[in-house]
């Protein structure tokens, strides 16, 4: 009788789990998930300017373009750094290197900026050996 009470006593023993509790883990990856959806848009890098708008298409591409922005008060910057106008092709080729003919500059003139003053910054950096510039316009609001 020793023998059956020794059996039933490990029928109803819990055996240890082999298997990991992964509920903690993804409490923890929604909270991560959260936070990143929240700063991300804060995190975009620019130069504050009023775009004009246009009803050209938008261009899709994966490359990342370098971004010129010309501001309403003439100055003009590479990212976020301001450079003069006349050194502006010399830092456009130090920051793309030898790859001239295949870097995608974008230029983003201030809209109360007059015509010449935004051609006048592109066509220095046409000249200068840049093939892919491309003047950036907002979409119309519909």
């Amino acid at each position: 009788m020793a023998f059956f009470s020794n059996r039933r006593r490990r029928k109803n023993q819990r055996l240890p789990m082999s298997e990991m509790n992964v509920t903690p883990m993804i409490d923890v990856m929604l909270v991560l998930l959260v936070i990143f959806m929240i700063t991300a848009p804060l995190l975009t890098v620019g130069v504050r300017v009023d775009l004009p708008s246009a009803n050209a298409p938008a261009v899709n591409d994966n490359e990342t373009p370098i971004v010129v922005y010309v501001k309403k008060e003439g100055q003009v910057f590479i990212g976020e750094i301001e450079v003069d106008i006349e050194t502006l092709p010399d830092k456009l080729r130090a920051v793309t290197g030898e790859n001239l003919t295949e870097a995608k500059i974008f230029v983003k003139g201030d809209r109360a900026l007059s015509y010449g003053a935004v051609m006048n910054v592109m066509g220095r950096i046409n000249s200068s050996g840049f093939k892919k510039v491309v003047l950036v316009t907002e979409l119309p609001k519909k």
